[in-house]
């Protein structure tokens, strides 16, 4: 079905509601190189006009990808809940911006819609919304989770601890597991990503997470996140392991790159639960995302790079995570050319997922051969912060020694809460404040040679 628009004395006709989507996104290089971005600014006016006035039901009538070539689709779909969408069945997506904006939508209603709202739907409105309009309604959206300790609260901020070693060196990671945790940080998660395939490296990984947390009976969860196969492998033979983690797309075609389906997903879930080791819940999953991933796999079918990673939060919302992570400028230049798209990105993902009722953290970070500074990465924090980020990274330096990639700090957190007031879990903030790390306000005390982290932690596991 063609769509056709007007502006000025120039008329524009899109193809289908696919090329409405693409041309109405915010310019970003991903679009661009998949042939689809808009081709001047007056070409993505006239596709917001149209998209603006369009239905939301259009998205349940007009499938992006089709039913029966896609899973993520048929999942969508056959879990879209008709009653939650009954509010805003009516719509347009022009009036749905206003609706999410108006002081009277609030934390519960914006609840109760999500399982009725599409990605598509969420992809759609944001392409009409203003980096305020992101922020004031993401910050609405209450998403709240728990395995040892909860996450998702009002004027909270977590950090996952990102502990990597080039080497998977037990010591190296050891050290920067004592540098996070006496700043603080890893409330969120305790997550390595691997330098090594090895399952018996990475056993290692998980038993000196295992056994750093209890030793010192910190209330957290650790991840060693690697494919989603060798996690299933260590449960069955008895490796204590927290979360499941996987990296995961918006389609069949893309989450088949990354070697994985619903299915397999289904199945490392139902694995995770059977261990039993969360003490508060039994949000047992991490993913991660990031926009552009459909097109590096060749698994786009035409769609925009944004609507295809709001897809992905599908997937995610299906199997109850802990914790989702959009690293949003991780993939490169080719998707996300530089700060203004990094940023722009960084609030659509978060906005999108949190309206889908999915836990959301961002990995604020940017590779070396983009047009984007540290500078760039404050602003996006600093905005995703106000807009109630569920969690920040946690690298020492901000700069990643495995994976080459800057991100954020240690520091960075404290920065944020000092500014917005922001707390830990509050089950780890009393931990902090039982082991003498922090006061009772959460600010960081001075630690002394003879404390108990600095004394055992390098040396334990690590022979």
């Amino acid at each position: 079905m063609a769509y056709r628009s007007t502006v000025g004395t120039s008329g524009y006709v899109f193809a289908d509601l696919r090329e409405v989507m693409a041309k109405a996104s915010p310019a970003r290089s991903g679009d661009y190189l998949a042939g689809l971005g808009a081709r001047s600014y007056e070409e993505r006016m006239a596709a917001r006009m149209v998209l603006a006035d369009l239905p939301l039901q259009r998205f349940l009538d007009e499938a992006l990808i089709p039913y029966e070539a896609d899973e993520i689709t048929r999942l969508i779909i056959d879990r879209h809940d008709a009653n939650a969408f009954a509010p805003v069945r009516s719509l347009t997506v022009g009036e749905f911006r206003h609706w999410l904006l108006l002081d009277s939508t609030d934390s519960a209603a914006l609840a109760a819609a999500a399982p009725g709202i599409t990605p598509e739907m969420a992809a759609a409105v944001s392409k009409l919304m203003r980096n305020q309009d992101l922020i004031l309604a993401a910050r609405k959206c209450r998403v709240l989770t728990r395995f040892r300790n909860t996450l998702g609260l009002p004027g909270h901020l977590a950090v996952r601890l990102q502990p990597n070693h080039p080497t998977d060196d037990l010591h190296g990671i050891a050290a920067s597991l004592l540098d996070g945790l006496l700043y603080g940080a890893g409330d969120a998660v305790v997550g390595i990503n691997p330098a090594s395939d090895s399952l018996n490296t990475m056993q290692g990984l998980w038993r000196m997470l295992d056994e750093v947390r209890e030793r010192f009976d910190i209330p957290m969860q650790s991840c060693v996140l690697t494919h989603v196969t060798h996690q299933i492998r260590a449960i069955e033979q008895g490796v204590p392991i927290d979360l499941v983690f996987q990296s995961i797309a918006g389609t069949e075609q893309a989450n088949a790159s990354f070697g994985v389906t619903l299915g397999l997903l289904r199945e490392a879930h139902e694995a995770a639960l059977s261990l039993g080791r969360g003490t508060l819940g039994d949000n047992v999953m991490y993913f991660e995302t990031g926009q552009g991933s459909a097109l590096s796999a060749g698994g786009h079918h035409g769609v925009d790079q944004q609507t295809c990673e709001a897809r992905a939060y599908a997937v995610a919302r299906e199997f109850r995570p802990l914790l989702t992570n959009t690293v949003v400028g991780f993939i490169g230049p080719e998707y996300l050319y530089d700060g203004k798209q990094i940023i722009r990105a960084g609030l659509e993902d978060h906005f999108c997922g949190k309206l889908l009722g999915v836990p959301m953290g961002c990995d604020v970070c940017y590779t070396n051969h983009a047009e984007a500074d540290q500078d760039d990465m404050d602003t996006l924090m600093t905005l995703l912060a106000n807009a109630g980020l569920t969690f920040i990274m946690g690298v020492p330096g901000a700069d990643d020694i495995m994976l080459n990639y800057q991100s954020t700090s240690f520091h960075d957190a404290l920065y944020l809460r000092s500014l917005m007031g922001l707390k830990r879990a509050p089950e780890f903030e009393a931990w902090l404040a039982r082991m003498d790390i922090a006061d009772a306000h959460g600010r960081l005390r001075e630690v002394g040679r003879g404390h108990a982290l600095l004394r055992e932690l390098p040396f334990m596991h690590t022979a």
